[in-house]
């Protein structure tokens, strides 16, 4: 079994009849039951609580449902006896049939292995397909895969922003138009999938980038470590240029570890004058000193932090993020004008550091996206003396180093979410000057509208009040982007009543304090 598996390397194998059971119906696991029934394989879905218009389509391309408990192995997966799981990202390690799976022999695959394997559906005109970067990341993986894939763009290469970003990389694969380069977004889940690939299945990406490291996710991969070892994967066989964040040790270390092709180079970037190997600032001026055939002496201008600045892409976070794009950029040898062309054009997506409006002096920001501490903690770099809306779900994550950090420059907390008890214990040990409010709406139509108003009572004049949460949205909300709207909503309601008065309101407690 193991030399059949090894010799599915392209679109053109031999995968007829391979038995295939495909873990989740999203938009990943269709994308690879699609897939695999085209080349001809025996596909069983197996989920729970399927999507109606996906669960429609199954029989169409000629694939079986289970849709039914996963908490055990169903009888239905036993008897199709599959030589290969495909999970989507969702399923972790423990769960049951990802155990069985593992303990039974049976290899398990995610959807980044299959889309290696089969990336030579559509080629370029000199026959190689295209080439991938990888970009993971605690946080700014998005945004700086989008901003790859316009840099990429403006140079005159196609590229395809895909993978976590929203667009599975089957889907980009098998694009009749085709690409010079995929952009893939990678989450550490999907990096842990990559951790099971024989030799035969692991990519070989041009160029790759672990923008930073913080705590996030350890329910899924049990341990900070283990989440850590998920993605520093991201480096493994680059051929071209590991990009690291020199203001984070464990990226660089990640390099240092890493597994790649001779003749790879180590790329840092942080917001410092960089050395010849790498890409900062010099003087309010991006630079590039590691794709310049003069780096040991001179440096070629990208844009400046005052262009940056008239766009909103000057935040600290988000310049760091510009550089990590514009190496990988430069690695596939975009020009600085085509960077500072896509800079121009660029947008941030909604609910990143997003200004949504600016009445009676307030300043309000939505950063919803920043769902964990490092996240809210360069938003809070970005807007010092903020009223800081934080709260929700810590997914495991103790939140107390944050405040620590941050949370004493704070104005006031609003503090809302399922865990709010840990965020105001943490302002109670770390920062007890800062006033702190706790929202305790039950209903999520409630919660903004109330987060609003504790917020003009205590802001004023000059001030931001930032809504960066540090937490997951699901214990109130939809999704980050159903709380970001309903933050900009109750915010704009607020100014259309006209409501200019600063009531005074009385923060936790009867000191004053909390």
């Amino acid at each position: 079994m193991s030399a059949r598996l090894d010799s599915l390397t392209s679109w053109n194998a031999d995968w007829t009849g391979l038995r295939v059971a495909v873990l989740g119906l999203s938009v990943t696991g269709f994308s690879v039951a699609d897939t695999l029934t085209e080349l001809g394989a025996q596909v069983l879905v197996a989920t729970e609580g399927a999507d109606a218009e996906y669960a429609r389509l199954l029989p169409v391309i000629g694939a079986t449902l289970y849709d039914g408990t996963l908490q055990t192995v169903p009888d239905a997966l036993v008897a199709h006896a599959p030589e290969v799981v495909i999970a989507s990202p969702g399923f972790p390690p423990h769960h049951p049939v990802i155990r069985w799976a593992r303990e039974s022999g049976v290899a398990v695959w995610g959807d980044i292995e299959l889309a290696w394997r089969v990336r030579d559906k559509v080629v370029r005109p000199d026959g190689r397909p295209a080439d991938w970067v990888f970009i993971t990341g605690t946080n700014g993986k998005t945004t700086t895969t989008q901003l790859t894939a316009s840099m990429l763009v403006a140079g005159g290469l196609r590229a395809a922003p895909c993978g976590n970003i929203g667009v599975p990389a089957l889907d980009a694969v098998r694009d009749p138009s085709g690409f010079d380069v995929l952009v893939v977004e990678l989450s550490s889940h999907q990096l842990w999938y990559l951790g099971l690939a024989a030799e035969a299945g692991q990519p070989s990406p041009h160029a790759s980038v672990c923008l930073n490291l913080a705590d996030d996710h350890l329910e899924w991969h049990g341990s900070f470590q283990a989440y850590r070892d998920a993605k520093a994967l991201v480096y493994r066989n680059t051929r071209i240029a590991c990009v690291y964040n020199k203001s984070d040790v464990a990226t660089r270390e990640m390099v240092e570890e890493a597994e790649v092709v001779e003749g790879c180079r180590a790329i840092g970037f942080d917001l410092g004058v960089p050395g010849p190997s790498d890409v900062g600032l010099v003087d309010g001026i991006l630079v590039d000193r590691a794709f310049h055939a003069e780096r040991h002496t001179s440096a070629l201008e990208l844009t400046t932090v005052d262009e940056l600045a008239a766009r909103d892409l000057a935040a600290p976070h988000v310049v760091a993020n510009i550089l990590a794009a514009a190496a990988l950029a430069r690695s596939l040898d975009v020009e600085p004008a085509a960077i500072r062309d896509a800079l121009l054009a660029f947008r941030l997506d909604p609910h990143r550091i997003e200004v949504v409006a600016r009445a009676a002096g307030i300043t309000w920001v939505d950063d919803s996206k920043a769902t964990n501490p490092h996240a809210a903690s360069s938003s809070l770099a970005a807007f010092p003396g903020a009223v800081w809306v934080v709260g929700g779900l810590l997914k495991g994550v103790d939140i107390s180093a944050l405040v620590a950090a941050r949370g004493g420059a704070s104005k006031a907390a609003i503090v809302i979410g399922e865990d709010r008890t840990e965020v105001v214990a943490a302002f109670e040990r770390h920062a007890p000057a800062v006033p702190v409010f706790e929202v305790d709406a039950t209903q999520t139509e409630d919660v903004m509208a109330r987060v609003v108003e504790l917020a003009v009572g205590v802001a004023g004049e000059g001030d931001v009040v930032l809504l960066a949460p540090a937490a997951a949205s699901f214990d109130q909300f939809a999704s980050y982007a159903d709380r970001g709207r309903r933050f900009a909503q109750a915010v704009r309601e607020r100014i259309g009543r006209g409501d200019g008065d600063h009531d005074t309101e009385q923060p936790t407690g009867s000191d004053g304090g909390h």
